[in-house]
């Protein structure tokens, strides 16, 4: 705690995309602005679908709220801010606030990483298990495991940063990035220190592998269950069930493990890039998640065309009334002439 009284640094400011030239801010900041359009709308349909439509008051629809509320949750703590900065040229965010986006960025992914350790375990259960299934992964059991996985993050998550903050900033204070992170706030400090760097890279290494290796194992056990079953179309209709929280995963684990095994053998990737890639892999999935929520989930796609119809019914019927009302006046009205 002592380095505090050194810290001199009241601002950072935020630098984006290193070397995008001055003439693209308007298409970045529009496109950025249309990610976090998609981002929001699409994760509060899901959340709003899920919460009111009681067909899916299930385990593996309220993980996927979860999901979908960890996603709403980081684009809106990451886009504002990067957004103001090539819209309103404001690249200036004040030493607290940076650290505060710092935690909610680390803490919502390592919540997520876990939670899809939830969704991995559930999709392991109803296919190994699926006579036990029902009484062993009840609503009350996903939504425990989800909350221990929040609790579990931002419990962590607290310490990092405050451990983060001991270190005295009296440096640089140009972040080389769209957003606050850890890595990159922490090597601008003047005295950094060996530990506070190898907490963190412990840290996440520990929320990005532990989850990861459970999710390959079960899906290893997932296949070995599902080559069991007798018939092909089984085998199908069963690896289908497993679509969505499959392709789910690989979105958010893919590039992930990408950039850390390019620095591991050496073969970094440039600043630029390396941004490009981060800011990839932190928004795509946020943004694409809901649609695959939507269109390869059965019981979702299921609610939506029943809505669909429904909706279809009452237009066609309202317009089929204003059409008589119309004509009965017409009627009345030539009688009464």
């Amino acid at each position: 705690m002592p380095y505090n009284n050194g810290t001199r640094i009241n601002h950072f400011f935020i630098t984006g995309f290193p070397g995008l030239s001055a003439q693209y801010y308007a298409p970045v900041s529009l496109m950025l602005f249309i990610v976090f359009l998609g981002i929001a709308f699409g994760n509060i349909f899901i959340l709003v679908l899920v919460k009111c439509e009681r067909s899916l008051h299930k385990p593996t629809y309220l993980i996927f709220g979860h999901l979908a509320l960890t996603d709403l949750a980081f684009g809106t703590v990451t886009l504002p801010k990067i957004i103001s900065k090539y819209w309103f040229n404001d690249s200036l965010i004040p030493f607290h606030s940076c650290f505060v986006q710092m935690f909610f960025v680390h803490f919502l992914a390592s919540a997520h990483s876990f939670i899809l350790l939830v969704m991995a375990l559930d999709r392991f259960l109803a296919i190994s298990f699926p006579l036990r299934y029902p009484s062993a992964f009840t609503n009350n059991t996903a939504s425990i495991l989800c909350g221990l996985s929040w609790l579990l993050a931002m419990s962590f998550m607290i310490f990092i940063v405050l451990n983060a903050l001991t270190l005295p900033y009296c440096n640089s204070n140009i972040i080389y990035q769209c957003y606050c992170d850890h890595y990159t706030i922490t090597k601008l400090s003047c005295d950094p220190m060996q530990h506070v760097q190898t907490i963190s890279t412990s840290g996440a290494m520990f929320f990005l592998l532990v989850p990861l290796t459970f999710i390959i194992s079960s899906y290893f056990a997932i296949i070995v269950a599902i080559m069991r079953i007798s018939t092909h179309e089984g085998r199908m209709r069963t690896f289908s069930t497993c679509t969505p929280q499959l392709l789910i995963t690989l979105l958010y684990y893919t590039p992930r493990c990408f950039v850390y095994l390019t620095d591991y053998v050496g073969f970094g990737l440039s600043l630029p890039n390396r941004i490009v890639v981060v800011m990839l892999y932190s928004l795509i999935p946020a943004a694409v998640n809901p649609l695959i929520y939507c269109f390869k989930t059965k019981d979702i796609k299921e609610c939506l065309s029943k809505r669909y119809k429904m909706a279809k019914v009452y237009i066609d019927l309202k317009v089929f009334t204003d059409k008589s009302s119309i004509s009965f006046r017409k009627q009345k009205s030539t009688i009464d002439h």
